[in-house]
């Protein structure tokens, strides 16, 4: 098949005024969401594996066009942690297919029975997952999330729209285009992925404000994108988080695995939203203290810390002079804050106050103590133990995931494909009337 569903720009399509055009695309979406939702499992599984083949098929497509916002991002200045979350290289095109070949192996959650009985007058009820319809992703320098959210979409039966922002336009619309012919080759509507780009911020603002049209909205990025779409929009939004993550190394902690978990959790990949940007040490814990400070510097981290931690510092350390800021601050860069606690209890208080909700970590050798963090730290996923990098979908079985929610509301935590749907209730009768 030509390659070539995308060529047009929404503009030419849908004309030049940014309401009237999401709007238009938004009803295209609806139509295409209803033929998808009837689709059988099978359909949704052909297309996704479609889907990873054209893109491995088309990789030097697309790293033409990430190269083109790469040069872009370097010459406007945007930060080290935004330009690694722009980039794609063979073996990030690599994750992508096969996280959609991953989509493809899970369990359908459209049709199935959350619950369901037979009442005392006879009447059957069922309460089912359905898909929520049309989903609009608004998102910065993340091609991935390009293909993540179009797969999780398709297979959980919804249309989604897409602002994935200026800086990976060209990435963005080489994939939208990849993804759109991968749904023409499999029989199934190519308006189940569109991208507003092309209307720009405008094109933002217009998702925001189409209620009725859109039925939900997710923000996908830093404090300021998230911030302005949950204050500006009139269409129901699912609040994902940035990540102000904790690490809390308790007095009984093993030192060789707080040094490993601590060092994984900051330096894995430090752009992403669960990446550890406070590290709490427990007064206790000196030895300990000392080698996880080590281990930190040694990978290169500069430390911001408070009196207490600066004395437990290996000679000659890069480190810098912790403020109130500091305890606040989403660094998502090679930078972490450090302070002393005197407890358990003065570490919940300090997470308590600083934290966003999205990931705290303890390391403990102690049950009581891991077990009063888990119950008292209110975020969406506490670690025991464990490296905070694993607040994700793949990682947690979900496939690809569309974001992390820090909000208590419908969903929580890494968002997959049930995430995606809402449900409906199926009542039958035998010409049952309410007495």
């Amino acid at each position: 098949m030509a390659e070539n569903t995308s060529v047009l720009t929404a503009q030419e399509t849908f004309g030049d005024d940014p309401v009237a055009g999401v709007g238009l695309m938004a009803d295209d979406a609806r139509v295409a969401a209803r033929t998808l939702a009837r689709a059988p499992r099978a359909w949704k599984d052909r297309a996704l594996n479609i889907m990873a083949d054209r893109i491995e098929a088309r990789a030097d497509t697309v790293l033409e066009a990430n190269s083109r916002d790469l040069e872009r991002g370097r010459e406007s200045g945007i930060s080290t942690a935004l330009l690694d979350r722009l980039k794609l290289d063979r073996t990030r095109i690599t994750g992508l297919a096969d996280a959609l070949r991953e989509l493809a192996a899970l369990p359908d959650p459209v049709g199935s029975v959350v619950r369901g009985q037979t009442l005392a007058n006879g009447l059957r009820m069922r309460q089912v997952r359905v898909p929520m319809g049309v989903v609009g992703v608004i998102y910065e320098a993340r091609p991935n999330v390009t293909v993540d959210i179009a797969g999780i979409a398709v297979k959980s039966g919804n249309a989604v729209l897409l602002r994935g922002g200026s800086a990976a336009f060209d990435s963005n619309r080489a994939l939208v285009g990849i993804l759109r012919d991968a749904l023409a080759d499999a029989k199934l509507p190519v308006d189940c992925v569109q991208t507003v780009d092309d209307y720009g911020r405008d094109g933002a603002n217009a998702l925001m404000g189409a209620r009725g049209k859109v039925d939900v909205l997710i923000p996908r990025g830093g404090r300021g994108l998230i911030q302005s779409v949950v204050t500006n929009a009139t269409v129901p939004v699912i609040e994902t988080g940035e990540g102000n993550v904790h690490v809390f190394i308790d007095e009984s902690a093993p030192a060789q695995m707080a040094a490993k978990l601590t060092v994984n959790s900051k330096t894995h990949r430090t752009s992403t939203c669960n990446s550890a940007e406070t590290l709490l040490l427990h007064s206790g814990a000196r030895e300990t203290s000392r080698e996880v400070l080590a281990a930190l510097d040694k990978a290169g981290v500069t430390l911001h810390v408070d009196d207490r931690a600066a004395a437990l510092l290996p000679p000659g350390s890069d480190h810098l002079q912790a403020t109130d800021e500091d305890w606040a601050t989403e660094y998502l860069d090679m930078d972490m804050a450090v302070k002393v606690v005197d407890g358990i209890d003065e570490a919940i208080e300090h997470i308590r106050t600083y934290s966003t909700g999205h990931t705290e970590a303890i390391v403990t050798n102690d049950l009581a103590n891991a077990e009063r963090f888990t119950a008292e730290i209110d975020s969406a996923a506490v670690m025991v133990n464990a490296s905070t990098r694993f607040t994700d979908g793949g990682q947690l079985g979900l496939g690809a995931e569309i974001g992390i929610s820090t909000q208590k509301m419908h969903a929580r935590g890494p968002m997959g494909l049930e995430e995606l749907t809402t449900t409906k209730w199926v009542v039958q009768g035998d010409g049952h009337v309410r007495p």
